[in-house]
């Protein structure tokens, strides 16, 4: 089928979504559940074959994103179950008042209609996407990266047989069969065929769409998340955020790429961050960060002089721009004018320093002696997530259910005339 064709058998499928009861929703997603389970070991070798193909293009880290096991499987499936114990949030009445004249006026949530999403290297985003599209009565379009093509349309072939199994309509979920630059301008061209268009992947997918999208689009997923190391912070609870953020899994969006450090502590605190980021993960047989630093940084430690363009990177590697600054005045400043306002960090013992920090910092998340890894809908209590919105309209942070719906005034009346 053609990327049109595709789309108007999503259009026409729209109704269908939009009128499911949660109980039968809640049955497919079980049983979509289900089918992923059972075609593990067909998932597991589309993979394979995607994984060959892309061994000599990506780095080991966008091989990780890439890579599915019988473990990575389960815990797709998983988070389907989890979106099933969820609330529908379509058909919620989320304000009702009654006016003078005896109206009464109730703004009720609905679906979307069709949601695209376009995809890079990241087989998961195919379940945890359709989970949250037919939980809030959407019809999902679907649009894998090459790299990830295979992997995508086994996962996606054991969905619409749950969705079978349920007695469902399987073109609530289709993927596109095309993983050309083509396809992905199809959708962004295609006015009255796609409500809402969430691109997820790197800083060239999302201009693309953002540049060339004529249907409404979000922009999510880039992160060059930062992390404030303030003068009174503690320093064991700095380095295992650091640590955290930057080398549990580099890859993601809510990894740090940029650490600033007061220049009061820096002489203390970056030799120790050298030792547990460098020297210890190379002893220990791990890979070892590479420290980017600015010139007072590579004054105090060893690494490579950071250059015009590190503050403004998403490296998604073992990589870590390093800056010194002389307060929390300069760290904000700093992170507003080279954040992609996705997630930013303070660690302080100052509550007016965090106070000042979580309120002056314009990104989606903004954490106070934490870890940036922890922006994600799972892990905010959300289920499974669509993506990280860093614009403002009409969803920011993580986008679950309720971002997955707008909404409608419904009024009621007696034969009231104007």
């Amino acid at each position: 089928m053609t990327t049109m064709e595709i789309l108007a058998r999503a259009k026409a499928a729209c109704a269908g979504a939009a009128d499911l009861k949660a109980g039968k929703i809640n049955e497919a997603l079980e049983k979509m559940a289900d089918r992923l389970i059972a075609h593990t070991p067909g998932i597991l070798t589309a993979n394979e074959a995607d994984m060959a193909a892309a061994k000599e293009k990506l780095s080991s880290v966008m091989l990780d994103r890439l890579l599915l096991t019988e473990a990575r499987i389960a815990a797709m499936a998983e988070g389907i179950r989890a979106v099933a114990k969820l609330p529908c949030p379509c058909g919620a009445t989320l304000s009702s008042h009654r006016l003078p004249n005896g109206l009464r006026v109730r703004k009720v949530a609905v679906p979307l209609g069709v949601v695209a999403i376009i995809y890079e290297s990241r087989p998961n985003v195919t379940s945890d996407a359709a989970a949250l599209c037919l939980k809030s009565g959407n019809v999902c379009v679907l649009r894998s990266g090459r790299d990830a093509f295979a992997s995508a349309n086994a996962v996606t072939d054991a969905l619409r047989a749950g969705l079978a199994d349920a007695g469902l309509n399987p073109d609530f979920i289709q993927l596109v069969q095309d993983p050309s630059r083509r396809s992905a301008s199809e959708l962004m061209t295609a006015v009255g065929y796609v409500d809402l268009l969430i691109p997820r992947g790197g800083g060239g997918l999302i201009r693309a769409c953002t540049e060339n999208a004529k249907v409404p689009c979000i922009q999510t997923g880039m992160g060059i998340c930062h992390i404030y190391v303030d003068r009174s912070a503690d320093f064991d609870m700095a380095l295992r955020i650091i640590n955290n953020a930057k080398t549990s899994r580099p890859s993601v969006c809510n990894a740090e790429e940029v650490l600033l450090v007061h220049r009061d502590i820096a002489g203390v605190f970056l030799p120790k961050l050298k030792k547990m980021l460098v020297d210890d993960r190379a002893a220990e047989g791990k890979p070892a960060v590479e420290l980017r630093l600015d010139e007072a940084a590579a004054k105090i430690i060893d690494g490579t002089p950071a250059g015009p363009a590190d503050f403004d990177t998403e490296f998604l590697d073992y990589i870590l721009a390093v800056r010194v600054v002389d307060g929390v005045d300069e760290a904000i400043a700093h992170i507003n004018a080279h954040s992609t306002h996705h997630s930013e960090a303070i660690v302080t013992a100052s509550s007016r320093n965090a106070a000042r920090f979580s309120r002056e910092v314009d990104s989606a998340a903004v954490y106070v002696n934490a870890s940036t890894r922890f922006t994600d809908g799972g892990e905010f209590g959300l289920g499974c997530e669509m993506g990280i919105s860093t614009q403002k309209l009409h969803a920011r942070g993580p986008m679950g259910l309720r971002e997955l719906t707008t909404y409608k005034y419904v009024i009621s009346g007696d034969g009231q005339i104007r």
